[in-house]
């Protein structure tokens, strides 16, 4: 989403040009204006001229489906994740998708929801998105693509569509299934390819982390980049909850570059990617299984940590997990198996996956070859960017343009499109009809929510143009999928019962999918190299994955972890190279690997492995959208396919020039203070008081002003966030900034300080900063008791309500920022630009209604989002009761996938808040000032092995 800055038009004042002049598009010429002109008129008599079929969707749980203005439906649905799965519920005013939450019926999302999915509602709204078949660069028509595809096909029907491929993303879907099965039915010789540049690997088991006692991560970001993270994440916390369980889990992680996972671990090491292979064997040695092969010695500060791993692994057999991530080849992964066969966590911490349908496959690397030799006539490519992904020794793009005709169905045209005949735009799945399975085998009907905003395509029916003659829609084509499995006359209430739930399990003996196979020369990686050589590792940027949501601003603009970098990718660097290179954060250095070179800006990270430079994916765009063209620069150039993730023989040169970045927290030292607050199992053992409290906090009972002051108003209202149990993904500030119509504000005005989430996530490292132990700290406005940023607003524009909320009246403020100067948390953001004037019609659909949309010169910051408040608050009063514990839930609480976030009234002693705020972990940030905020914390609790050295 794009946003211009505040501009004054003097000529408006004057009545020199007509009022909206100044939204004519920048570089539109008049040639442009009138090919987009008569497209519209085209489009507009297609659809004038023809009367859609009605498709029924249906609302979530117990709702009215009629439409009642002003009061908001809820629709189960579902988005993907590397193809599977994650239930979500859609929050819809007047047939306007305003708000994506998680499905707390879907066993993989259970309520929460992924950055990504949050940001999925931008994308729909997108006004970079392709609106209409363009063929070439001019635009066409759905029919005439139809028949220029029928007379490709006709030519195919003598070899059996021996030149037909069809190049996808991994998927689940079993509608997409049965489409692919019938066309190599009717084409018995085409060949389906299939490509995803950050997942390569499908895992064959499913991990229960709720019951491990003790965890061993080989760089796997289980809580972060996984299909089922979600999951993992709650079942993580639920063994890390000391208020339900004393004796929390423990986790041990070896990876090359800090991951969200290994920010949690009790112990890290930060060892090389091609040393992973070499620690993996020596603990399967220790618990008594000897490898095949050997692939040399692991390194030496890593033997008191795989010794303790190996032994509390052997103390807790059937009760630990060890797991590897998808960026190391098979023999990791078969060796992993081997072990947690040999500990007895096969079926009891791990059991076996459902079975995937496969169908006809091929690799990346055969359908390169087949294109360049000129066998492939006809190739259609469902989603991604591969031209863009692909490795850069397969030089995709020339192999292109030796295919005869090329379609591309995309959400956005992208640098694949622009070398396509044809680009299909595809529908968001917010808009259409299909199917998916989640990570466990449940399966879920993807309903749409809106009518499609232009002349989008669903990937159903693009098939169908493949099969069959007339095209059917998505809906009938998704809805013959599931009545042709469940052939009753109760289908209709089953199809029903399945769309208002959002989830259901089909009975059958396989869900089909498709397992996103990649041959095993995908995933060789070089090993045994001297510790001198410099490795570079091949990483998904944690906001923009593989680039696919280069073009959302609220991903691009949310600080990444532990460097809290926006807008763009840096090369990450130990503090042991920068040292002996010479080089500071902002310098850049050419990199240069096997034959390739790229300019990339340093990024000192403490935690990453010594020789290992980590550049993230993603970034350097060319095409796909205004937002991010040109933000940060491209990996993929680097990477080749027998280095997907991590190669040897990387170098590096410095060049002279420096680099600007925008990152939203300078010092990631906490300097000996506690606001931040954190012990051991140990300790909280010991002394329960210890590591909460400190001299310096004054008891809540002393105080000049009346204690009584809130005892009898009624509700008072109040957040606990439990340190142990956040794992610092980010979801939060995202949520928030969907739920409260927090403005996009550029790399520039970031780097100036100026960013406006209402809540952010601080990362602190202490101890050395070759293997520090991180933390995170989630803060929103603290709803101070005494605020000391009402005492000195001149307008009284910041104000107390008598359940203890601090407010902020918009229409009194006048932009002193007198209250962000005496905030002493920093949580008050102040729009310096008019951010919301000068967007698209489509971009302003995003905005939620139920939220004041703010103009330039007002403060404003967390309300703990008091419209979700009022709305219970009415609901109470028209049924004459009370708000109910757990009613309200704040949209930061509601994503969160760990329930570290809670919230409700502290005067209700039963409540969860009250109780947790009763907890010897409980503190108030800062409370040697006496602002005695109602946000407080719970102490951060780790585990660590009294046999290793304390960090």
């Amino acid at each position: 989403m794009t946003h211009s800055s505040n501009t004054s038009h003097s000529s408006h004042a004057s009545g020199e040009f007509a009022p909206g002049a100044s939204e004519w598009p920048n570089g539109l010429s008049r040639r442009e204006f009138l090919r987009l002109s008569g497209a519209t008129l085209a489009l507009a008599g297609l659809g004038a001229c023809t009367k859609q079929p009605i498709e029924k969707i249906v609302p979530y749980v117990k709702e009215t489906p009629e439409i009642v203005p002003g009061k908001p439906l809820h629709f189960a649905t579902a988005t993907t994740f590397n193809g599977y799965a994650q239930g979500i519920i859609v929050k819809s005013r007047e047939g306007r998708p305003i708000k994506i939450e998680g499905n707390p019926d879907h066993p993989m999302s259970l309520g929460a929801t992924t950055i990504w999915a949050q940001a999925d509602l931008l994308d729909l709204y997108d006004p970079d998105r392709a609106k209409a078949v363009m063929h070439g660069e001019n635009i066409s028509t759905w029919n005439d693509f139809l028949r220029n595809v029928d007379l490709a096909l006709q030519a195919q029907q003598a070899t059996g569509g021996a030149g037909i491929r069809i190049l996808a993303e991994p998927f689940t879907s079993p509608t997409l299934t049965r489409q692919l099965q019938a066309l190599l039915q009717k084409f018995p010789h085409a060949k389906l390819h299939m490509w995803n540049p950050i997942a390569p690997n499908e895992s064959l088991v499913a991990y229960d982390f709720s019951k491990a006692k003790v965890v061993v991560a080989f760089d796997s970001d289980f809580l972060f980049i996984h299909p089922a993270a979600l999951r993992h994440a709650r079942d993580f916390a639920a063994a890390r909850r000391v208020a339900e369980n004393i004796g929390i889990s423990r986790l041990y992680v070896a990876e090359p570059t800090p991951t969200v996972t290994g920010s949690n671990a009790d112990h890290r090491i930060a060892v090389a990617a091609r040393d992973i292979r070499a620690i993996a064997e020596q603990i399967a040695r220790g618990t008594g299984i000897q490898p095949a092969e050997h692939a040399g010695e692991s390194p030496a500060q890593a033997a008191s940590w795989i010794q303790a791993a190996t032994e509390d692994l052997l103390a807790n057999r059937g009760a630990s997990i060890v797991i590897a991530g998808e960026a190391h080849p098979p023999e990791v992964h078969d060796l992993v198996a081997k072990i947690n066969d040999q500990l007895g966590n096969t079926e009891s911490t791990i059991t076996k996956r459902p079975t995937r349908l496969t169908i006809q496959l091929e690799s990346l690397g055969q359908l390169v070859a087949e294109m360049k030799s000129g066998v492939v006539e006809l190739l259609v490519i469902l989603g991604g960017n591969p031209v863009y992904d692909a490795p850069a020794d397969f030089e995709l793009a020339s192999g292109l343009a030796k295919v005869n005709l090329t379609v591309h169905h995309a959400l956005h045209a992208n640098e694949t499109s622009r070398r396509c005949h044809w680009i299909i735009p595809a529908a968001h799945f917010l808009e259409s009809w299909s199917d998916a399975v989640a990570f466990d085998g449940s399966i879920s009907i993807v309903q749409p929510l809106i009518q499609p905003l232009y002349a989008n395509i669903s990937v159903h029916e693009i098939l169908g143009a493949l099969i069959e003659r007339p095209v059917r829609s998505a809906y009938e084509i998704v809805r013959e999928t599931w009545q042709a499995r469940n052939p009753t006359p109760q289908f209709d209430d089953d199809w029903r019962s399945a769309l208002s739930a959002g989830v259901f399990n089909d009975g059958g003996s396989t869900p089909p999918g498709s397992s996103p196979v990649i041959p095993e020369s995908f995933t060789t990686q070089s090993f045994g190299s001297t510790a001198e050589n410099l490795e570079v590792l091949f990483r998904p940027d944690s906001s923009i994955l593989d680039g696919r949501y280069a073009n959302n601003g609220w991903l691009q603009e949310l600080p990444r972890p532990f460097t809290r970098l926006t807008w763009e990718n840096a090369a990450l660097v130990s503090p042991q190279l920068a040292a002996r290179e010479k080089i500071d954060n902002g310098e850049v250095i050419e990199v240069e690997f096997r034959g390739r070179k790229v300019k990339a800006p340093i990024w000192i990270q403490p935690g990453q492995a010594e020789n290992s430079i980590t550049l993230h994916l993603g970034c350097g765009r060319t095409e796909g959208g205004r937002v991010g063209k040109g933000a940060g620069f491209n990996a993929y150039m680097l990477r080749t396919s027998d280095a997907l993730w991590f190669g040897n023989g990387l170098t590096i040169r410095k060049t002279g020039e420096k680099h600007s970045f925008a990152t939203t927290q300078q010092h990631q030292q906490m300097e000996g203070r506690d606001f931040l607050r954190s012990g051991t199992l140990a300790e909280f053992l010991s002394n329960p008081k210890r590591i909460a409290h400190s001299e310096e906090q004054p008891a809540h009972e002393e105080t000049l002003y009346d204690p009584d002051e809130y005892k009898n108003r009624g509700y008072a209202w109040g957040m606990v966030i439990d340190l142990s149990t956040c794992i610092g993904c980010n979801a939060c500030a995202i949520a928030c900034q969907a739920e409260n119509n927090i403005p996009v504000v550029g790399k520039d005005q970031v780097a100036r300080g100026r960013e406006m989430h209402w809540i952010r996530v601080d990362t602190y490292s202490s101890g050395k900063n070759e293997n520090p132990r991180f933390e995170h700290q989630p803060v929103p406005c603290m709803h101070c008791e005494h605020a000391p940023c009402e005492l000195v607003c001149p307008v009284g524009a910041t104000v107390h309500d008598n359940e203890g909320l601090n407010l902020q009246v918009y229409n009194r403020c006048i932009g002193t920022r007198y209250c962000s100067n005496n905030c002493p948390y920093k949580v008050r953001r102040f729009n310096f630009l008019e951010l919301n004037n000068n967007l698209s019609p489509a971009e302003k659909l995003v905005k939620n209604p139920e939220v004041t949309v703010r103009c330039r010169g007002v403060m404003e910051k967390c309300t703990y989002c008091i419209q979700r408040i009022n709305a219970a608050r009415a609901n109470a009063e028209l049924e004459d009761r009370q708000i109910r514990d757990g009613e309200i839930v704040p949209a930061c609480a509601q994503v969160c996938p760990t329930e570290t976030i809670v919230f409700g009234n502290i005067h209700d002693p039963r409540s969860r808040v009250s109780k947790l705020k009763r907890s010897t972990l409980n503190y108030r940030m800062l409370a040697e000032l006496n602002t005695r905020p109602r946000t407080t914390y719970l102490a951060k609790l780790r585990n660590p092995n009294a046999a290793l050295p304390k960090i």
